[in-house]
C-alpha cells in the first residue's frame, strides 16, 4: 500500500485541486439552494454534525435534514468556503479544515457573525473524492 508520504508533488496537488473542486461544489449548492447537488457530494453512509451539534448519520438522514433546512436559508447571507489545509492520510483519504465565512447577499461581511471552522474527513473512491465524515464547528471570537 502506498503511504501519503509516497506521493509525488504533482500528485498531490491534482488530488488537492480536486478536492478544492468538491468544496467548490459544496459552496456552489450552498449559495444556490442546491440540496441534491450538496447531497451527492457524500459517501452513502457518510457521517455529518452540524455546528449546533446534531449529527447525522448516512446519506438518506443527511438529505432529510438538508431539504428542511436549505431552501431558504439563504435569502439574507451566503456562505464563502476555502479550503486552508488538507492533510492526506493515505493517498486516497485526506482530512481537510475549511474556513467558513458568512456574507450578506450583497457579499459584504456580516458584523457579529461568526465563522464556521468545518472539517472534512474525503475518501477517493472510483476516481472520485467523496465527504465521508464531517464536523462544522463555529468559531467564537473571543
Amino acid at each position: 500500500m502506498m503511504t501519503a508520504d509516497a506521493f509525488d508533488d504533482r500528485a498531490r496537488e491534482a488530488e488537492i485541486t480536486a478536492i478544492r473542486g468538491v468544496v467548490a461544489t459544496l459552496e456552489h449548492s450552498q449559495q444556490n439552494e442546491l440540496p441534491e447537488e450538496f447531497i451527492g457530494l457524500f459517501r452513502s453512509d457518510a457521517i455529518w454534525t452540524t455546528a449546533h451539534g446534531l449529527r447525522l448519520f448516512g446519506r438518506d438522514e443527511i438529505s432529510v435534514f438538508t431539504h428542511r433546512v436549505l431552501p431558504g436559508a439563504m435569502t439574507d447571507l451566503t456562505a464563502t468556503y476555502e479550503v486552508v489545509h488538507v492533510l492526506f492520510i493515505r493517498p486516497d483519504v485526506a482530512a481537510v479544515k475549511v474556513r467558513q465565512r458568512y456574507l450578506s447577499a450583497g457579499g459584504q461581511p456580516i458584523d457579529g457573525q461568526h465563522e464556521g471552522s468545518p472539517l472534512y474527513v474525503m475518501a477517493k473512491e472510483d476516481g472520485q473524492w467523496r465527504l465521508v465524515a464531517c464536523q462544522n464547528t463555529t468559531v467564537l471570537h473571543g
